[in-house]
């Protein structure tokens, strides 16, 4: 795994769970200063949070972990911890991790359609994430929005300066017409941009946000150039 990966499956496993108590307090220090780290943990929170948010915690039986060391002791999972394999096994275990990982969005991506589709329900939050990026991988811009007070920060990840170009924010909803709106350039991409949005609640939360890449000055059409990248509101409890 590269570090990139290795650390986007870091934040997966803080965000669903599956770290240690020492290894989760380690991560929370770290994102306090790593920029892409804090910006992964995000974004795993914004792609299960619409899911998980809907469910309550259920504390797991109080014998379980009693259950599982003894397991342990019984198998050969501890002879092979003290052989000569430690990076066989160090691959396994990030194997495992992956499809963990992955089949648990999944399980949730599917619970949550089967969930929207049958019985729609209202968020219980005001505040929302919506997440930049083309296809997987690491995430642009990160947007987060409260819609009590329709103030937006933009926090750019990956987002990088060019001589001459400036980054342009948009909005699209059906109740605005067949073209995108602008919202307006974003600051300097190592700065946050905050912005307060002149549309109602309602309106933000089910449009679709853009970011393109624009001349120096903004579109010179009132319409994003080329392929601009997409995000939708999702709630999050933070």
């Amino acid at each position: 795994m590269s570090g990139d990966e290795d650390k986007d499956m870091l934040a997966a496993e803080y965000v669903v769970g599956t770290l240690t108590a020492d290894e989760r307090q380690a991560v929370a220090a770290r994102r306090l200063h790593e920029t892409d780290l804090d910006a992964a943990i995000i974004a795993w929170e914004a792609r299960l949070s619409a899911w998980l948010s809907e469910y309550e915690p259920v504390a797991p039986p109080p014998d379980l972990r009693a259950a599982i060391i003894n397991r342990i002791d019984r198998s050969d999972i501890r002879t092979r911890l003290l052989s000569d394999e430690p990076v066989k096994l160090r691959r396994s275990l990030n194997r495992w991790r992956t499809a963990a990982i992955g089949g648990y969005a999944l399980a949730a991506s599917l619970i949550g359609f089967m969930v929207f589709r049958e019985a729609p329900v209202a968020p219980s939050t005001e505040r929302f994430v919506a997440v930049f990026q083309s296809n997987d991988e690491q995430p642009v811009f990160i947007m987060t929005i409260d819609l009590k007070s329709r103030q937006i920060v933009v926090r750019p990840v990956t987002a990088k300066s060019a001589p001459g170009k400036t980054y342009q924010l948009w909005i699209a909803s059906d109740r605005l017409g067949d073209k995108p709106r602008s919202l307006g350039l974003l600051d300097d991409p190592s700065q946050p941009t905050r912005k307060t949005l002149p549309y109602e609640p309602d309106l933000l939360q089910e449009a679709t946000f853009g970011i393109s890449i624009e001349p120096e000055g903004g579109s010179p059409t009132g319409t994003p150039s080329g392929q601009p990248i997409h995000g939708r509101l999702i709630p999050t409890k933070h």
